[in-house]
């Protein structure tokens, strides 16, 4: 029945522009500082009655600690479903498999209507993409579980497989509801398999599954030398500087390469996979012209397998506006990417210590630790994957590749954590050119169109397999 969930797929793709329209134009950021807080209730209302619509039964939002609500709903296992093949010792077939469907409905902040090339909450068309804030990430994803299970039931009037599904509010803020919600309702989610649809392809057309995320740990530290600023003309010189110590030990994180050197982390890990050539990724990530790429291994090792570091932001006077002053104190908050086989309390342990010994001049050091996350490796192996790589690989017409993130998904750990039996996969309609997190993010409606029947077929093919 392939020719026939292409189809239908395809010819749903109207209905999945419509979608994407309608929860573009919510704007749910997941912050009431910035927006209402109604705006992710009404996103997520919007759910709740989309999949009732296909099929799922008892959709509803439930609170989680951090106050955003998650949505969930099921469909249990069809009567009509393909009953699996006896095992080979002639034992009885096994019970329809279940999948947990995931994806999140909030969005990251627009970082400047001024710097979007279309309006961020109305979904625009411009050369061949569906352009608006949360296109790609992750209401993009959305419309992609909504496309296939639409297909299902329009091809077979059922969805195969016994279904569950999971959407988190506030994943872009990296409060932790979910991760919270997940352990206290384990048999409100329990699956055989679950599809973590918040990520994407390599390219656009190439299949890929998402194998290892980087972990995640930030720390914000704190210098101070003085009581109160002072004139830089009376007193600079023997008076302490804080923003020149704090520049002086952010320095110290990399070398002269741009390579991320933290006392007691490894970072001359080499990356297996699918390798990242440097000319696509200086396109990618937007790279200045002239401007070289930094570190000495390949951009793969560099982007998926090494500890990376970055600068998130420094709290200094800015330069309209500043005095002749030496400053009182300076802060920043410093973010280090982890790689699979390192332990993030560990990696963050490393950094604050590396950043301790370098404080100079006995200024005075406070160092609070933000957030934690560890590194993640996906199932690559088993009855649910080999129904998806061949269901992927017959959705886009080439071999599957993959490849690591360098992003951080706390959930996939506690979803590994609860779930210890369950295949666990990162797929969905991202890709480079979407712009994630960024102005002017974009999706290929092709992508939505490939991994949705992705998605279906290996609803169709799992349901084969058994539990």
């Amino acid at each position: 029945m392939s020719a026939e969930l292409r189809e239908a797929v395809a010819g749903l793709m109207g209905r999945a522009r419509e979608d994407l329209a309608q929860l573009v134009a919510y704007k749910s950021v997941a912050d009431p500082k910035l927006y209402p807080q109604e705006e992710c209730t009404r996103t997520a209302q919007w759910l709740i009655d989309a999949f009732a619509e296909v099929g799922l039964q008892e959709m509803s939002m439930s609170a989680t600690p951090d106050g955003s609500m998650a949505v969930h709903g099921n469909a249990p296992a069809p009567t009509s479903a393909p009953t699996p093949a006896p095992t080979p010792a002639g034992g009885d077939a096994p019970d329809v498999p279940t999948v947990l469907l995931y994806c999140h409905y909030d969005v990251q902040p627009p970082l400047g209507e001024e710097n979007w090339h279309t309006p961020v909450f109305e979904l625009t068309e411009k050369d061949g993409r569906w352009y608006g804030r949360g296109s790609a990430d992750c209401k993009g994803n959305i419309v992609m579980h909504l496309t296939a299970l639409r297909a299902l039931k329009q091809v077979y009037g059922d969805f195969r497989c016994a279904i569950k599904l999971i959407s988190e509010g506030s994943e872009e803020q990296g409060t932790g509801g979910l991760e919270e919600f997940v352990p206290k309702n384990p048999e409100l989610l329990r699956a055989d398999a679950i599809l973590v649809c918040d990520t994407g392809n390599f390219a656009v057309g190439v299949p890929t599954l998402t194998t290892t995320l980087r972990g995640m740990t930030n720390i914000d530290i704190k210098l101070e030398a003085l009581g109160s600023p002072m004139h830089s003309g009376m007193f600079g010189g023997p008076a302490p500087d804080p923003v020149a110590a704090l520049v002086a030990i952010l320095a110290s994180l990399r070398d002269t390469e741009g390579n991320t050197i933290i006392d007691g982390l490894e970072n001359t890990q080499r990356w297996e996979g699918v390798e990242y050539p440097p000319d696509q990724f200086r396109i990618d990530a937007n790279v200045l012209d002239g401007v070289e790429l930094i570190g000495s291994g390949s951009v793969a090792d560099l982007l998926w397998a090494r500890p990376a570091v970055t600068i998130l932001g420094i709290d200094i006077p800015p330069v309209i506006g500043s005095a002749s002053v030496v400053q009182a104190s300076a802060s920043a908050r410093v973010s280090l990417r982890v790689p699979p086989g390192a332990d993030g309390k560990a990696a963050q342990d490393a950094l604050i210590a590396h950043l301790q010994r370098r404080v100079p001049w006995s200024l005075r050091c406070t160092i609070d630790r933000v957030a934690v996350g560890d590194p993640f490796v996906g199932t690559l192996q088993g009855r649910g994957f080999d129904a998806l790589k061949s269901a992927l690989e017959e959705s886009y017409g080439r071999p599957l590749a993959t490849a690591g993130q360098g992003g951080s998904i706390p959930l996939c750990n506690v979803f590994a954590d609860t779930f210890p039996d369950a295949e666990i996969f990162l797929m969905g309609v991202e890709e480079p050119l979407c712009l994630i997190h960024a102005p002017n993010e974009s999706v290929n409606p092709s992508e939505i169109e490939h991994a949705a029947l992705a998605e279906a077929l290996f609803l169709e093919r799992y349901a084969r397999t058994g539990a």
